[in-house]
């Protein structure tokens, strides 16, 4: 398959994240672009703006007849299910039907492709590597899970050289990718309602890496169970970090790579999970040729993603914090974050589960990871594209959770259970939908402090 066959896309999922970049992509080179989602959201209204159609409603009525003529090609995303109307309409009438993962490595495989996986971490890494790439000035298109704070999009096109990429393993999507240059942030078990178990996930990440073209090269957070370039914190890794200090919220360090010590380099986003996703950002820029001491620069220069660590509100007596996290080992690391660059500071957490199943799997790890916070308030568990599982809920969750502290929240009433809010930090946790409550808090907590 070649792109410039493609008469027209239509997606299935248009509004997730990965989704609407690929749709992003084909409106900017030319193509003809709708789509369905469930419900509308700020990114379906980004989409809208460009003069993409998306619609809400199951219905096949619904489709442009553009879009129903041989040449278009259909994207779906797997949490859609078989029993969708217009998906059936598709495979029903032999249209060209492909996942996001297989159509990403169709348009990146002819490019010095750079592949960011891992089970934690691939949205910021990603992230940071196409602001170190804009930087160099150049030319590449990322494609990327979160909405950049640098390039305000999850989608960048200053040419076709170099691509960045976001290697996802849910679904083993990022078998479908031929990286020139890869590296795995993390193999913590996860997704295990695709793998079964940590052995297989772990396989799969192994077959990952033999994806990576001839000559290329594979960067592996040291201590994970594979063979590559490794990066680290002061750990004598291949690429390190050492002397670490704290001035003001900005971490300063110097940065150790095979040929040389970069002193006094400067990185603004707080934990130590994004000091290694930096690391492995800068690791795999170097493969362009840039010179690592204007790398090491850019990394001071790196804004953020919207709902990774992003402060809400930041002031002497109250701070409001928004993450993505939604796994015990990310819990953990904002956690982390938060006592270093907030010592003493009192910690309330709002936290959104992501899954039956995920919540099923790790409970008893949530509950430790939750306990440590100073006061949880737990919303019910966001489904997605899963059915109610028998006896998984937030209230068996919270049963779990050793602290006296805790209380489970209606969605609906979370404002009025914030309103006499007496933290010192207040953090909102989920995948779900819990980020669409996010500016109501704000707005509702904007007095404090």
């Amino acid at each position: 398959m070649n792109v410039k066959d493609i008469h027209s896309v239509y997606f299935i999922g248009i509004g997730g994240i990965g989704m609407s970049a690929l749709a992003r992509y084909f409106n900017f080179i030319g193509k003809p672009v709708a789509g369905y989602d469930k419900t509308p959201t700020p990114i379906t209204d980004g989409l809208a703006e460009l003069g993409i159609s998306i619609h809400f409603e199951d219905n096949v009525d619904l489709i442009d007849d553009t879009f129903k003529q041989p040449g278009t090609l259909v994207v779906f995303t797997p949490a859609v299910p078989n029993f969708h109307q217009e998906l059936n309409y598709f495979r029903s009438n032999d249209f060209d039907i492909k996942k996001r993962s297989e159509v990403l490595g169709i348009i990146t495989k002819d490019s010095f492709c750079m592949a960011v996986a891992g089970t934690h971490g691939k949205t910021t890494t990603s992230c940071i590597l196409a602001h170190l790439l804009k930087e160099c000035g150049l030319p590449f298109t990322a494609f990327l899970g979160g909405v950049s704070e640098d390039f305000n999009s999850n989608f960048v096109l200053d040419g076709t050289d170099y691509s960045v990429v976001e290697a996802d393993e849910f679904d083993r999507s990022f078998l479908r990718l031929t990286p020139t240059v890869a590296c795995i942030t993390s193999m913590d078990a996860d997704h295990l309602d695709i793998y079964g178990n940590k052995k297989e996930l772990e396989i799969a990440f192994r077959d990952f890496a033999n994806r990576i073209k001839p000559g290329g090269k594979l960067f592996v957070r040291n201590g994970l169970p594979m063979e590559g370039i490794t990066f680290g914190i002061a750990d004598g890794s291949d690429y390190r970090i050492e002397n670490i200090n704290i001035e003001h919220g900005t971490y300063i360090f110097d940065l150790v790579t095979p040929s040389e010590i970069i002193a006094n380099v400067r990185f603004n986003k707080p934990g130590r999970h994004n000091l290694l996703n930096g690391l492995a950002a800068f690791a795999m820029a170097v493969q362009t040729g840039c010179p690592p001491h204007r790398l090491a620069e850019a990394l001071g220069t790196f804004k953020g993603v919207q709902r990774r660590f992003s402060y809400q509100i930041k002031n002497e007596n109250f701070v409001f914090i928004d993450d993505y996290a939604h796994h015990p080992t990310e819990i953990d690391a904002v956690y982390q974050a938060i006592r270093e660059m907030h010592p003493g500071k009192k910690i309330t957490v709002v936290f959104q589960p992501h899954l039956f199943s995920r919540t099923k799997d790790f409970a008893d790890d949530f509950a430790a990871s939750l306990a440590k916070f100073d006061e949880i308030i737990l919303l019910e568990i966001y489904p997605a594209r899963e059915e109610p599982m028998e006896g998984v809920t937030s209230q068996w969750l919270l049963d779990k959770i050793n602290n006296p502290n805790k209380k489970l929240v209606a969605k609906s009433d979370l404002l009025t259970a914030l309103t006499n809010c007496t933290t010192g930090v207040l953090v909102a946790l989920g995948a779900g939908d819990i980020g669409m409550e996010v500016p109501k808090i704000k707005k509702e907590l904007a007095y404090a402090g």
